[in-house]
């Protein structure tokens, strides 16, 4: 052989499907699966209840929590109306108290309203005393607890009074009205009338704030009722 000289070698064929190793891709540093958040929830229906009178009703929200926090529906009409809610709102009120103020017990003459009453922040014992003169409930009151912490909306029909009392340091109260406020039809009755005998918690020996007002509220015997 000439120097130098080197045979001519045919090229080596890969095996059919055939792939070279690559080497393992990394991820950025929080692109895992573990980091993606949850994937939200289907929203269900709310959960409605009747009181110790039963046309006034607890309703319960599906709350959905995740880390971050919490979400619910404070009013879908659509999924109010599946369970024969069907009332049309007009007019949304935020009150705000502090600690001891009890405001109430109000109601309208003309233009009742129906109130659907939830609390934002703290904690009320929120009451409705029924006032409709042929129900057989006439002159009994419902009270329940409702507290920003466990999300629940208390409904409180036309022919109702309503009043509530401040158990925390403040508290916001929001609620939603069929008909709109007519200050020359209201009338308050007595929060501490002692044939309604409402169990309000009051600290022993402590009296609540009341506005001139509802200091001066009427009897329940002398108040108006309602049809």
């Amino acid at each position: 052989m000439a120097a130098g000289f080197r045979p001519a070698i045919a090229p080596r064929r890969k095996a059919a499907g055939f792939r070279p190793a690559l080497p393992p891709r990394r991820m950025a540093a929080g692109s895992g699966p573990a980091s993606r958040p949850p994937p939200v929830p289907e929203a269900r229906s709310v959960k409605l209840s009747a009181a110790t009178v039963p046309d006034v009703l607890l309703i319960e929200p599906r709350v959905h929590a995740d880390p971050r926090g919490s979400l619910f529906e404070l009013w879908n009409a659509e999924r109010f109306r599946d369970h024969g809610f069907d009332w049309t709102f007009v007019q949304d009120n935020v009150s705000r108290s502090g600690r001891g103020v009890l405001r109430g017990l109000h109601y309208q003459v003309a233009q009742a309203q129906g109130k659907l009453v939830t609390v934002l922040a703290g904690e009320i014992f929120d009451v409705a005393v029924d006032l409709r003169r042929a129900s057989p409930t006439y002159g009994r009151w419902a009270g329940v607890v409702l507290a920003a912490e466990r999300p629940r909306l208390m409904w409180i029909p036309p022919g109702f009074a309503h009043g509530f009392y401040v158990t925390s340091d403040a508290a916001e109260v929001f609620y939603k009205c069929t008909a709109p406020y007519a200050p020359a039809h209201e009338r308050t009755i007595r929060w501490d009338d002692p044939d309604l005998a409402i169990s309000w918690p009051l600290p022993r020996g402590m009296a609540p704030i009341l506005s001139p007002k509802d200091g001066k509220g009427l009897d329940f015997r002398e108040a108006p009722t309602l049809g």
